[in-house]
């Protein structure tokens, strides 16, 4: 089975990919022969509507597609939903979207009648993507934030559930001090998302408890002192969590705080909080990864950050 494996040939897949995913998506190619890289012409008329063009749309007739997307914001989500729901109608082998971060997976629950779980809007949407010759649209995710978004999706996709984590454990193994790292959880949804691939490492749970108007990170279980811990987390948006997790660990005794998260989502250029001013560094590393391309851009060279890229692990998802 094992000499089976080897000697399979890689299927070509053509990948096509939005403006904002250039850079990762010529990455992917990079680091595959059988990747080929495709273009669109992303134009809009002047009413601000797109105007899209597929580039030799009639080549791709009986080929392996795929599309990656960057829903970074909603004004850019309907022209690359008009490209996913035409894709599959070109008479396609099969086709794959990869969704590196799905950005309405933290409005996933109802907590009273009036809220709107976007969540489920999104995967109803994507539920319905055309049927290619090849059957349903295979859809890749990384560190989705709830487990259970998976059951919103319907038949018409097959959803791929992928994590960044084995990403950070290859960089934590690399460090010098990488016998006395801790990992440490800001609450017990994150504990519950990533303890069982991150078991051989002592953990930290915290939590967040209320008092009064304020909520207050407290540490719930484990011990820090003369640790390197690492928090890790699906996502950061503004990074308050963060950096209240990260006071109480080095109150108790942390010699170095460092963090991960799959997504950073960043608003308003909230990562500037976590920069190295002068003496003062909070965090040694902030590791993320390349699943929101703006991000990255402005971050490039700013230390504490460092970027761990998915595009291996893409590349393999795209073989599947």
């Amino acid at each position: 089975m094992a000499l089976e494996q080897l000697l399979k040939k890689n299927k070509e897949v053509l990948l096509f990919y939005c403006v904002e995913s250039e850079l990762l998506a010529r990455k992917i190619a990079h680091l595959s022969d059988s990747i080929k890289l495709q273009s669109i012409n992303w134009r809009s008329f002047d009413d601000g509507f797109p105007n899209l063009f597929i580039n030799n749309a009639q080549d791709i007739r009986g080929q392996h597609v795929a599309f990656l997307a960057s829903f970074s914001s909603p004004s850019v989500i309907f022209e690359q939903l008009s490209v996913i729901f035409a894709l599959p109608r070109l008479f396609v082998a099969s086709f794959t979207l990869v969704l590196p971060f799905f950005p309405t997976g933290s409005f996933e629950r109802m907590e009273e009648e009036g809220d709107v779980a976007t969540a489920f809007t999104m995967a109803r949407i994507l539920s319905n993507i055309p049927i290619s010759r090849g059957g349903p649209t295979s859809l890749v995710i990384y560190d989705i934030h709830a487990l259970q978004e998976r059951f919103y999706f319907g038949d018409h996709v097959l959803p791929c559930f992928e994590t960044g984590i084995p990403l950070l454990k290859q960089r934590l193994h690399q460090l010098p001090d990488a016998e006395n790292i801790s990992i440490a959880f800001p609450d017990d949804g994150a504990w519950k998302r990533f303890y069982k691939q991150l078991q051989h490492f002592p953990m930290i749970v915290c939590n967040k408890v209320r008092e009064g108007d304020k909520r207050i990170v407290r540490l719930k279980e484990g011990n820090p002192a003369a640790r390197h811990i690492v928090i890790v987390d699906d996502l950061v948006q503004s990074g308050g969590t963060l950096i209240e997790c990260q006071k109480v660990l080095a109150a108790h005794g942390a010699t170095k705080v460092s963090a991960y998260v799959t997504h950073a989502v960043f608003p308003e250029q909230s990562w500037q909080r976590f920069l190295h001013n002068g003496e003062e560094k909070a965090f040694s590393y902030f590791w993320i990864t390349d699943s929101c391309p703006l991000t990255v851009k402005a971050i490039e060279n700013k230390a504490p950050f460092e970027v761990l890229s998915l595009a291996g692990s893409i590349a393999e998802a795209l073989q599947i």
